[in-house]
């Protein structure tokens, strides 16, 4: 039986990371979990996690370590006999201490990307808040301005992606960032990509993949720039 590969990926927001991820997981055949897309879901399904979860989420507060680690990990144990990427989680080192208590990672991708691009990126950023999906008004439209492709419902424009809040956001991201990258730059599974075109970056990751995993990917395909 291969061995089973367990991968996380890290990035501030608009850095591409579920752009990336979705594509890493496609080709290679990973289970792929987005902590927000489980969150969400979670929160949908009125779990007893999800809940919880919803009781920060209404207040606008960032959900603690403890509350993050109690819904992520579960999941990850009903996983137990496959390889996975991790999207959105760890974000902070009590969130990584918890993990690595119980699994050892592969590879840490992390994605660096100059402010002046996320800035640019994340203002013409739309989300449809039920499912999470994102739109970019300069190279990922909806069909339908202001409409959901799926459902047809409004899309948003969230607060703090506009300038003020944004630098906020990125400093945040750099303080709880830094201890985990330097984890993982300590056992030497981090690697680290800078750049603003994922078509660009996906080389050098796919190569990267390929030489961990032992393997070729199984699709080409291209995606657009996040």
């Amino acid at each position: 039986m291969a061995k089973l590969f367990r991968a996380a990926i890290m990035g501030p927001p608009g850095s591409g990371k579920g752009t990336i991820s979705k594509r890493i997981a496609q080709s290679f055949g990973l289970q792929y979990l987005s902590s927000g897309h489980y969150l969400r879901e979670s929160i949908a399904a009125n779990t007893e996690a999800g809940v919880l979860v919803k009781t920060y989420v209404d207040r606008g507060m960032l959900v603690p370590d403890h509350v993050m680690t109690r819904l992520m990990l579960p999941r990850l144990e009903q996983l137990g006999g496959h390889s996975w990427l991790l999207d959105g989680f760890p974000r902070t080192l009590a969130q990584a201490l918890a993990l690595n208590s119980l699994y050892q990672l592969d590879l840490v991708i992390s994605l660096n990307i100059p402010y002046e691009t996320l800035r640019e990126r994340l203002s013409d950023r739309w989300i449809h808040p039920a499912s999470g999906r994102v739109y970019n008004m300069g190279f990922n439209p909806p069909r339908v301005q202001g409409k959901d492709d799926v459902t047809g419902e409004p899309l948003i424009q969230h607060d703090d992606d506009k300038p003020e809040a944004l630098m906020a956001r990125l400093r945040h991201y750099k303080d709880v960032a830094k201890p985990v990258i330097d984890v993982y730059k300590t056992q030497g599974i981090l690697h680290s990509f800078s750049g603003t075109d994922t078509n660009r970056i996906w080389p050098y990751i796919n190569s990267l993949l390929s030489t961990k995993m032992h393997t070729q990917p199984t699709e080409t395909c291209r995606t657009q720039t996040p």
